[in-house]
């Protein structure tokens, strides 16, 4: 479940790999054929006591049999130090998997999007040695999705496009259109595209608006956020992560373990098998007796 407007800036890209398609089309960028898309662990920390993590980080084969990586950073207002930061995960990636690498910054203020979209230059002023450009996604080139057909035809990027312009004062049409757009879709798909879009909008009045119309014409899946902390959706998304977190690691999990995760209900057990893989070597580890 993801808990703030930054997680779910970059989450959505986690869990709707192909909305960075559709991103890179609206950056009038042309992108290789992707065929398949990873999750990477976030983690680029080196020996040194020194933490660098990346928002979220994805591999992404394609069609020719090569590869690059996608290091996505939400960024909510102007930091000076994460240029630096910028610069070294670039840097970082290339000299660990030698893959290209393209950085993606999205912001929901036009300023922070125009200052990240800087280039970042190390070295002499007339003759750096590194030069970064980020691709950047804001308020001033993420379309408003105000269109309930345009909206059901890429519902990722209509989610996109609310959480980006929750600001703005169209808002409310862009709510509006997304919110028909999930009537028409199944209903466990339009409970998690609605929790992004709740964590998304944060403390802004946009999200009283999404409430307001979750409590009417989404009647049919209201309660989606509140569904997150029932039971049955506490357990699911528990299993979930205990999987993710192998994904990550790189741990292998065998069909029997994996359909023992899922099928568990007991919420205590998933919790101390949630702890155990942040660590344990193996799955076994993790699934032995409490």
């Amino acid at each position: 479940m993801v808990s703030s407007p930054h997680e779910a800036h970059h989450r959505i890209f986690q869990e709707n790999p192909g909305l960075f398609a559709s991103a890179f089309r609206t950056l009038g960028i042309p992108f290789p054929e992707p065929v398949a898309v990873s999750l990477m662990d976030t983690d680029l920390t080196e020996i040194r006591p020194l933490e660098r993590h990346v928002d979220t980080l994805l591999r992404i084969d394609v069609a020719d049999g090569g590869s690059l990586l996608l290091a996505i950073e939400a960024q909510g207002k102007k930091d000076p130090d994460k240029r630096s930061s910028w610069a070294y995960y670039l840097a970082h990636l290339y000299a660990k998997f030698r893959y290209p690498c393209v950085l993606l910054v999205v912001c929901r203020d036009k300023g922070t999007a125009e200052w990240a979209a800087e280039p970042i230059r190390v070295g002499l002023d007339k003759h750096p040695s590194l030069v970064a450009h980020p691709l950047v996604l804001g308020p001033h080139n993420v379309p408003m999705v105000t269109d309930a057909g345009r909206a059901a035809d890429d519902i990722p990027m209509a989610v996109f496009s609310a959480i980006t312009h929750s600001n703005d004062h169209d808002i409310a049409a862009i709510l509006e259109a997304l919110a028909e757009a999930l009537r028409a879709t199944d209903a466990d798909a339009a409970a998690v595209f609605a929790e992004f879009t709740e964590a998304g909008l944060g403390a802004t009045p946009a999200r009283e608006i999404w409430r307001n119309l979750m409590g009417t014409g989404l009647s049919h899946f209201r309660g989606f956020v509140a569904e997150s902390f029932r039971d049955e959706g506490r357990v699911e998304g528990r299993a979930e992560d205990i999987l993710r977190i192998f994904a990550v690691r790189g741990v292998t999990v065998p069909d029997e373990a994996r359909q023992r995760i899922t099928a568990c209900k007991d919420l205590a057990v998933l919790d101390v098998w949630f702890e155990r893989a942040v660590t344990a070597r193996t799955v076994d580890a993790v699934l032995a007796e409490i």
